[in-house]
């Protein structure tokens, strides 16, 4: 019996002797974890790795909406700053069932090569309005911090209606009129996705059973509009990452009506299917539309403690 406690103990001693993978000087307890994980999954996945010491990371950072806030815009400006490494494209990993079944090994392999001291940032705006989302985020890193780039709400949903509209125009396809779809029996059509998605307090609870408002940067789309500047300042401080961005970064297009990005000499705008014109709706309806926003924007703003310039 002696003999046997005696072979258990010594491979218990053998068990803790097995070194984990290198800690990162400076990186918090959460962003370990998620390192750590990195490497292993890269491990599995061919290729993860560069010859000139760049690899594939997890996400630290997501933009997890809101749909026609102003994402594509957020993600542009954040890829100036020299410590970003962006996703190309939008992943829809925790929103998908078919690409959430597949794993984090497959969310890895889609994800930017980038360096150590980099920040890997991809943006999926479907994410805010999913309920499953939040749970399956904070699941693969409780310590991630979230990127959440707002409109007006009334706003929002005409542009919802605009990008369904010209892709059915691309298409040669017909669609109806947004009254057809704001309107039902004279009132207001509260089933219309487009009004649910712009209920954002009701989004923002779920997300917020999950993480604390600490983790979650509420960007004021309007603003970046208007001045972005600014705004992309506040990200870089919620980031933690150095002020690399400049006001010189950003010049005003006449032609297109909005800003343009000008990164190394090298001027670049957003896709021409950016800053469409909404369509004209009556003023009545759009009064219907302010005054049915008017509440939930008010629970909205108590729950994250701030207002915003809205209708």
């Amino acid at each position: 019996m002696a003999a046997l406690l005696l072979g258990a103990v010594l491979l218990v001693a053998q068990l803790r002797l097995v070194p984990s993978r290198p800690a990162v000087p400076g990186a918090e307890p959460g962003q370990q974890e998620l390192l750590r994980k990195a490497a292993t999954l890269r491990d599995e996945v061919r290729g993860g790795a560069a010859p000139n010491g760049s690899a594939q990371q997890l996400p630290q950072t997501i933009i997890i909406g809101v749909r026609k806030g102003g994402t594509r815009a957020l993600l542009e400006m954040l890829s100036l700053h020299p410590d970003v490494a962006a996703a190309e494209n939008e992943v829809h990993f925790f929103d998908w069932e078919d690409h959430y079944s597949q794993g984090l090994v497959w969310y890895l392999s889609q994800m930017p090569f980038s360096a150590p001291h980099q920040l890997t940032v991809e943006k999926t705006p479907a994410y805010f309005t999913s309920p499953k989302v939040p749970e399956r985020v904070h699941s693969m890193n409780p310590s991630i911090r979230l990127l959440l780039i707002l409109r007006d709400p009334s706003e929002r949903v005409l542009s919802d209606y605009t990008q369904v509209f010209y892709n059915h125009v691309q298409k040669r396809k017909p669609y109806p009129s947004i009254e057809e779809f704001l309107v039902r029996d004279g009132r207001l059509n509260v089933d219309y996705k487009a009004l649910n998605r712009s209920l954002y307090h009701v989004h923002m609870q779920n997300w917020l059973r999950f993480f604390p408002l600490r983790h979650i940067h509420i960007v004021d789309g309007d603003r970046l509009i208007r001045d972005p500047f600014p705004e992309i300042q506040k990200v870089e401080r919620f980031l933690k990452l150095s002020p690399q961005i400049n006001a010189s970064n950003f010049y005003f297009n006449k032609t297109k009506g909005f800003y343009c990005l000008r990164d190394s000499g090298r001027d670049r705008c957003l896709h021409e299917s950016k800053g469409r014109a909404h369509p004209q709706v009556d003023p009545k309806l759009l009064n219907k539309l302010h005054e049915y926003f008017h509440e939930p924007n008010k629970k909205f703003f108590e729950l994250v403690g701030r207002t915003f310039d809205w209708h």
